[in-house]
């Protein structure tokens, strides 16, 4: 899957070079307003002035970006992402004397980022409805051979105000599954902890006064770099926070959290003894486990069953990280210790309701049977 995917695209975005237009924006488009900026360049909302259809067009500056990797956003964009959440190229594309251009679906209500309360997070109904979508997104992505590689809320673009219907944007970074890229080290939650020999890499550099050259760090492109941003964003979907400032062994949140980690690996290794153990003998353990192994700090207030689900997605071995489907099997559940608590309370009513139905009909039927003479 992965070279076919590979080749592929390095051949659409060949053909697609031989054909790409000059064109005057103003002379095509309507620009209205900018949605965002950052350090590939601007997106700009317009309306196509033939058309009347309102789209995004990003601009990447031709100065500080290759034309390759420009096309293989752009092919990417159009050919692949034919999943309702991921943001798809529309066909356009073009450039002017200072950027090249090519046009996406709009979201028009912001990204992810501006909704989340800081602290508090948003609605876990919410939460769970824009993972799902998510969980299918990126495993339509990498059913085709492709790694997202920078996953965050930034990225995800709202169809609506009440984030009912979300796209996954942004593929910049998206290589396909098997190739090898530079472990580049960037402070962020976001950043999977297996790049951090890329970071001691960076202070040698720095430190080095022979001024030798330090080898480069490479990596192997996989699908558990997409599973542990998905796990981040869950965390920040909830709380509103980020569960660590990096995912390194001198960061004291994460360290916390992978001591955590381990002494709950552990106990279900002793506990398993060699036998499979399912999703829902995991949540068990996990939930008598919490009295005698409780969870770092930054992780009080979530249920056991999101515990599970982290330790799925946040597992420090990639190798052994759970896959973005998996987000899919813990959907419907709470999320979050005071959802747990309501919908345990709801149930004891509604066992007491029952109940006195139960104790109703017993005294119902002995009137009838009073009734006919039968006592």
């Amino acid at each position: 899957m992965t070279a076919p995917a590979a080749q592929e695209l390095d051949e659409r975005c060949f053909l697609s070079a031989q054909s790409m237009p000059s064109l005057k924006v103003s002379e095509h488009f309507q620009v209205v307003k900018l949605l965002g900026e950052g350090s590939y360049g601007k997106v700009m909302l317009a309306v196509h002035r033939q058309r009347g259809t309102p789209m995004a067009l990003k601009f990447f500056p031709r100065q500080s970006t290759s034309l390759t990797s420009f096309l293989r956003e752009y092919n990417l964009s159009l050919s692949y992402c034919t999943h309702p959440s991921l943001t798809r190229a529309l066909g356009i594309f073009f450039s002017t004397p200072t950027y090249y251009v090519f046009a996406q679906q709009a979201g028009l209500y912001g990204d992810l980022y501006s909704v989340i309360v800081s602290e508090v997070g948003v609605d876990e109904e919410c939460v769970q409805r824009v993972m799902s979508q998510l969980s299918g997104a990126v495993t339509h992505l990498h059913s085709l051979g492709f790694v997202h590689r920078d996953i965050k809320p930034e990225n995800i673009f709202l169809c609506d105000s009440s984030c009912r219907w979300v796209k996954l944007g942004d593929f910049g970074l998206a290589r396909a599954i098997g190739s090898s890229v530079r472990a580049v080290w960037y402070e962020s939650p976001f950043c999977t902890p297996e790049v951090e020999p890329a970071k001691e890499a960076e202070k040698e550099r720095e430190c080095d006064e022979t001024e030798e050259e330090v080898e480069d760090i490479w990596i192997t492109v996989e699908p558990c770099i997409d599973s542990w941003a998905l796990g981040v964003l869950v965390y920040c979907l909830l709380t509103g926070c980020f569960p660590w400032e990096e995912s390194t062994h001198d960061d004291r949140g994460y360290r916390r959290y992978k001591e955590w980690f381990y002494r709950e690996t552990e106990k279900e290794e002793k506990i398993r003894d060699g036998e499979w153990i399912s999703e829902e003998d995991s949540y068990i353990m996990m939930k008598e486990n919490q009295r005698d192994n409780p969870p770092p700090s930054q992780f009080e207030g979530l249920s056991p069953l999101v515990m599970t689900l982290f330790k799925e997605l946040l597992h420090p071995e990639p190798k052994h990280r759970g896959s973005s489907e998996e987000i899919l099997s813990y959907l419907g559940g709470p999320w979050l210790t005071e959802t747990e608590e309501e919908e345990k309370r709801k149930a004891e009513e509604a066992e007491k309701e029952a109940r006195k139905i139960r104790q109703g009909g017993g005294v119902a039927e002995e009137l009838v049977r009073e009734g006919r003479g039968e006592r």
